[in-house]
């Protein structure tokens, strides 16, 4: 009968107040509980078993010390010809994937090969460290620092090697906003600003309302936090024409310091009149300046985001909606696109999707009848999911051989 080791806990339950990127820990330094009859199954006896000795790129080392700015996917580039077979170089299973451990700067991995296959393990920390891989592997963890008895809070996560580079999307696990068109106009909304100011910037006083009846009010004491947001976009299915959801532009962040009211005056003629008072608010922070008309919606709760790159289970078709924060059709290499594929499709944070040319179609001169061609389809580079919604998702362009355009389709990368 065989035994699993019991996981040890990962660091990583600590860190539940950062909005961060973060990269996957081996399940080789497994640490995953014993499975159980729900638990599923690995996705395939290949993925168990690494991967053919023909996927490894050329020159992949045979041991790799994690280094401070390392990303994930650059680590997977420096392994492996296609990179997303990465959950398979480690015999990763679907949970494993979903809910990936960290890996920190300073840990070692080191490449198994075995007959015509290939395993990535965690050989120990720091150099020379890999001389016994099975017993490191289950000791990876980061050395041991000893603590004086007190409460201490800290975002592990921010130390841990991320999936992508945070510079460029960190940005956007804030920002970028799918909302529906009712959700957006019943926001509630800035009304004025002081001394009749029409732009408003970080540590300005402006003044806000409910929607409909629905008064802004405090939290009973709480001090509530908001997103502001400018008008928000359509995004169009390309091939379709569906509005697939509204992409509302991020101003800045303002703070409800008082709840909306009413209060009761006289008149000239002596008679009572009911004023509403609205909502006081401070600008926090500011992208850009704001300006009456501009929505608030509720600062969400930060979440630790962790995946890793992989191709997705099945066939997926989609196109690119926009370039995010442009009015251009074309975007280049490390920046952000929106796709019509969200949730409700399959999509996840890590899915990695080929960006396909669309084939040109040329009359064939040399034949006598000129019939019209479509040439095939090429594939332009790769991209990379990161955050999703219900039918729209952003992701990041990772590497492309000429210029994306609005409408490129998208398609499995296998």
């Amino acid at each position: 009968m065989t035994t699993q080791r019991r996981a040890k806990p990962t660091l990583a339950l600590l860190a539940l107040g950062a909005a961060t990127t973060a990269l996957w820990c081996p399940p080789a330094a497994a640490q995953s509980p014993a499975p159980t009859p729900a638990t599923p199954s690995l996705p395939s006896t290949a993925a168990a078993q690494g991967v053919p000795l023909q996927a490894l790129a050329t020159d992949a080392p045979s041991s790799y010390t994690v280094q401070a700015g390392d990303t994930l996917w650059a680590i997977a580039t420096l392994y492996l010809k296609s990179p997303w077979q990465w959950p398979a170089l480690w015999g990763m299973n679907q949970d494993a994937i979903k809910n990936p451990h960290l890996i920190y700067p300073g840990q070692r991995v080191v490449l198994e090969r075995s007959g015509d296959r290939a395993v990535l393990k965690v050989g120990g920390t720091g150099a020379g460290a890999g001389a016994s891989a099975s017993s490191g592997a289950a000791r990876s963890e980061l050395p041991t620092v000893r603590l004086s008895p007190q409460t201490r809070y800290e975002p592990l996560t921010n130390q841990a090697v991320p999936a992508l580079r945070p510079s460029a999307i960190e940005p956007f696990l804030a920002e970028p906003l799918i909302v529906d068109a009712a959700a957006f106009a019943a926001a509630p909304r800035i009304v004025s600003a002081q001394e009749g100011r029409v732009l408003l910037s970080r540590g300005d006083r402006a003044y806000a309302r409910g929607h409909d009846g629905a008064p802004l009010l405090d939290g009973k004491g709480a001090q509530l936090q908001f997103r502001v947001f400018r008008s928000a976009t359509p995004l169009k299915d390309p091939d379709t024409g569906e509005v697939l959801g509204f992409e509302a532009r991020y101003a800045g962040r303002a703070s409800l310091v008082r709840g909306e009211g009413q209060t009761q005056t006289q008149d000239a003629d002596g008679k009572l009149v009911t004023s509403v008072v609205p909502a006081t608010i401070d600008i926090t922070s500011a992208k850009e300046e704001m300006r009456v008309g501009d929505r608030l919606l509720p600062e969400p709760p930060r979440e630790l985001l962790s995946y890793v790159p992989q191709a997705p289970t099945g066939s997926a078709d989609g196109r690119i909606v926009s370039v995010y924060g442009s009015a251009v059709v074309n975007a280049a290499q490390n920046q952000v696109v929106a796709i019509n594929r969200g949730k409700r499709d399959g999509m996840e944070a890590g899915t990695v999707l080929a960006i396909l040319k669309d084939g040109a179609r040329v009359v064939d001169k040399q034949d006598a009848n000129l019939p019209l061609m479509k040439l095939p389809d090429e594939r332009n580079g790769l991209l990379m999911v990161f955050r999703t919604f219900d039918r729209v998702s952003y992701a990041l362009v990772l590497e492309i051989t000429d210029a994306v355009r609005v409408g490129d389709r998208l398609a499995n990368p296998r």
